[in-house]
């Protein structure tokens, strides 16, 4: 049996206003690397040959160029604007993956995940529709509303936190389900590509093969200098 083509989504549209600055957050160095190459470094080490698409605004295509070139990256990659929101910037990429390939889509600013983790992901998606990776949620959690910096609680109940887990990417996925589920119009609680399959599997009412296995803690988002200095530290231990 012919092995299935493997894909990379590389989301990295955000503007990274929370981080500062006038550079978006995936341009910034880590450990001496910028962020996004460092990301797409550890998939085409994890999956050699792997296709990646790079997520991008239209504006800073030329700087992602001119980086690339730069540090002498020259894997082939392709690129797709950005959306209005992650749900567009996803769907806009899409267009570039056939409907036969197992697809990971990932945040352009993770980049401490292991290549041990990429490898596990794509193998228990041969046998799944999707394939999650989280952990468990170790702070105590309130539904909270707030006002001038002060919150009440909102009288609504959250489950047991034994019950409750932190979704992280990359998030692989059937290729044609994928499309299929971002088929589906927009709506604000399409936060992560699992919601939006899930929200298509309900409405299609089709059996649920989604599985959700153990990420990793150093699998961190970078969205404000604080955690560019603990990536920096989780760096140097390595």
């Amino acid at each position: 049996m012919m092995a299935r083509p493997r894909y990379l989504v590389m989301v990295a549209a955000g503007s990274g206003h929370r981080m500062g600055g006038g550079l978006p957050k995936q341009f910034l160095l880590l450990g001496g690397r910028v962020i996004l190459l460092r990301s797409i470094d550890v998939f085409r080490r994890a999956v050699p040959g792997i296709k990646v698409v790079t997520v991008l605004a239209p504006e800073w295509k030329e700087h992602w160029r001119d980086l690339c070139m730069q540090h002498r990256f020259f894997y082939p990659q392709s690129m797709a604007d950005g959306g209005l929101t992650r749900f567009h910037s996803v769907q806009n990429a899409l267009a570039q993956i056939p409907d036969e390939a197992l697809v990971a889509i990932h945040d352009g600013v993770r980049p401490l995940l292991s290549e041990e983790l990429v490898r596990d992901l794509f193998q228990r998606a041969e046998t799944a529709d999707g394939v999650i990776p989280c952990l468990p949620v170790v702070d105590t959690l309130r539904c909270l509303q707030m006002a001038d910096g002060v919150g009440r609680f909102g009288g609504k109940d959250l489950p047991a936190r034994s019950e409750l887990y932190a979704v992280q990417t990359p998030q692989l996925f059937d290729a044609a389900l994928l499309k299929a589920a971002y088929t589906l119009p927009f709506e604000p609680d399409f936060t992560d590509d699992a919601s939006v399959v899930e929200r298509y599997i309900w409405q299609q009412g089709l059996p649920q093969k989604i599985e959700y296995v153990p990420g990793e803690r150093h699998n961190i988002k970078l969205t404000t200098p604080e955690d560019l200095l603990l990536a920096e530290a989780i760096l140097k231990t390595r």
